[in-house]
């Protein structure tokens, strides 16, 4: 019996010691408790107890934590019954405090929840509880992070998760919004129309300035063609006239180099004379030069025949 009992002492003596070796994980604290009263608190590491006197009260997670609430009635300062959910985002600061400030602390923070939404909503009416959201959830989480301070719990963040408002109401809410976005699309499809109809008329407009541009350079080069053509038609009897002019000239000079006597002179009459009457006019004037000459030739011509 002897070596029996010293295995199973040995064992015992084993048992408490390993018992007595406590590792902290991260983010956790552990509330020690000696003889039923508080003794100190253990962060991250190895610590150890004392047999039979030291216990470990609570484990607390030091992370930062969300808990959902269900919707909670509320009545708006108007009257108007809705129900709001809250999710609530907080992390324990003080395990001391949050083990002994007060029993079962998220359901106290529920409840704290629900006393500070109702309170902050029945100031406000429908339409700002609608709109105001970021203003509610800064005033609860002023409120409930002032309220929980005592029992080691900051509130960093408090979210209304949805505000479900009475079917009547929705209904409305739906109508009205479906005639807001009508009432949107009819003032975007006028206000195309209205674009669409400045954008043709600004086209007409270029196209009937372009169309008189065009008429307009048309008619400058129908007229500068026009004027051109004048203007060659002048220089071309111009050029003729000239040309007969100096042809006139020409001959006076030739027969005044030439130096004809008096009898040549009197046969180109008669040749001029000859071409006038050559014409179908029905009477015509001989000069009394042309008619001596005419005798005289007449006369030269009878000798001729006779002879």
């Amino acid at each position: 019996m002897g070596p029996i009992f010293l295995i199973v002492i040995l064992v015992i003596a084993v048992w408490l010691v390993v018992s007595c070796i406590n590792v902290v994980p991260q983010a956790h604290a552990y509330v020690v408790e000696r003889l039923g009263g508080y003794r100190t608190t253990w962060s991250v590491g190895l610590h150890f107890k004392t047999p039979f006197l030291d216990r470990v009260a609570k484990k607390v997670l030091l992370k930062e934590q969300v808990v959902d609430f269900a919707p909670q009635p509320v009545i708006t300062k108007d009257n108007v019954t809705m129900r709001i959910d809250t999710v609530v985002f907080y992390q324990i600061t003080d395990p001391k405090l949050y083990a002994y400030g007060v029993e079962n602390p998220l359901m106290a923070i529920e409840n704290l929840t629900a006393t500070t939404l109702r309170n902050i909503i029945g100031d406000l009416e429908l339409d700002e509880t609608l709109t105001s959201r970021e203003t509610i959830n800064t005033k609860m989480r002023s409120s409930l992070d002032i309220a929980t301070d005592p029992w080691g719990i900051k509130v960093n963040r408090v979210e209304l998760k949805n505000i479900i408002p009475p079917a009547a109401i929705q209904d409305a809410m739906e109508k009205q919004m479906k005639a807001e976005r009508e009432r949107r699309e009819a003032i975007l499809i006028a206000e195309g129309e209205k674009k669409s109809t400045i954008l043709i008329a600004e086209g007409k407009k270029q196209s009937a300035i372009l169309d008189a541009e065009a008429e307009k350079e048309a008619k400058i080069l129908r007229a500068e063609a026009e004027k051109m053509a004048t203007i060659r038609q002048a220089e071309g009897q111009a050029e003729a006239i000239l040309a007969v002019k100096k042809a006139e000239a020409e001959g006076i000079r030739f027969l005044k180099e030439a130096a004809p006597n008096d009898a040549i002179l009197q046969l180109k009459s008669l040749e001029a004379f000859e071409k006038a009457a050559d014409g179908k006019a029905t009477k015509i004037i001989i000069p009394s030069e042309i008619q001596g000459i005419a005798g005289a030739v007449k006369s030269v011509a009878e000798v001729v025949k006779d002879e």
